[in-house]
Parts: structure tokens; sequence; C-alpha cells
């Protein structure tokens, strides 16, 4: 009988995958990949990775974490590694993963996402003041 590898806490907002092991390697990332597919075809953008307790991070795992980071940010949304172990947080540094956001708790990894959705939220208002040439129209006043 094997045992979980990880917890899944899901809200409107983002999921969070709890990694439950010491070790995020070959022998389980595809656990983490398909988490990620799960939780992507119940519409999750933002997700929380909590790796605080991996200890152990190999390419496997990181390359897991870079098709995870795509599938969220492909979307305009976030993926977050919360994590605190130096070892694998420059392992992960190391790696320049595009839009990757490493942070050391849960809450700070929560208030990443809600500040990203306010700024896509802000960009999508103001994208809607601007015709199909890219000219803000919002100060030309009624008459135009």
């Amino acid at each position: 009988m094997s045992t979980k590898i990880y917890q899944l806490e899901q809200n409107e907002s983002y999921a969070l995958i709890d990694w439950l092991g010491t070790d995020l390697v070959q022998e389980n990332y595809e656990e983490l990949e398909l988490a990620v597919r799960l939780l992507f075809k119940k519409d999750y953008t933002n997700m929380i990775l909590n790796i605080a307790k991996v200890q152990n991070l190999d390419g496997f795992g990181v390359s897991a974490i870079r098709k995870a980071t795509k599938i969220c940010t492909n979307e305009l949304g976030l993926f977050v590694v919360v994590c605190k172990v130096d070892d694998v947080v420059d392992r992960l540094d190391q790696a320049k993963i595009d839009n990757l956001t490493i942070m050391n708790s849960i809450q700070e990894g929560v208030d990443a996402i809600y500040l990203n959705d306010l700024e896509n939220d802000f960009e999508d208002e103001s994208d809607a003041n601007t015709d199909e040439y890219g000219i803000d129209g919002s100060d030309l006043g009624e008459d135009y």
C-alpha cells in the first residue's frame, strides 16, 4: 500500500498542493504533474506548491515545476512554490524557470496570487479603453 505523497486544498481563488514527502525526484515527480493536470482541468490557474519538507529535488522535480509554472502563466495565473530550504531554492534558481515565484510561506503565496489577479483585472480594464489600434480613447471626452 502506498501512502499519499501530497494533499490538495481547493478554494475559489487558488489550489494548494501540500507535498508531504521529503523528495521531489524521478520516482515521484509524475504525482505532481498529475495533481497539476487535475487542478487545471478544474479550471485552476493559480496554484501553490508547498515543498517546505522537501530536502531532495532533482531534474525531474524541477521539470515538473517548470511545466506547472508554464501551464499557470499561459492562462495569466500564478504558480507559487513555497520553500525555505536553501539547497532546494538554489536548485530552482539555477534552473532559471521563467515566471517562477518562490515564497517563504503559504500566506505570502496567497498574497502574491491576489496581487497577480488584481494586476490582471487592472490590465483588462485599461485594455477596454483602447481601440483596435491601441489608442487610449478614455481622455477624448464624450464628443469623440
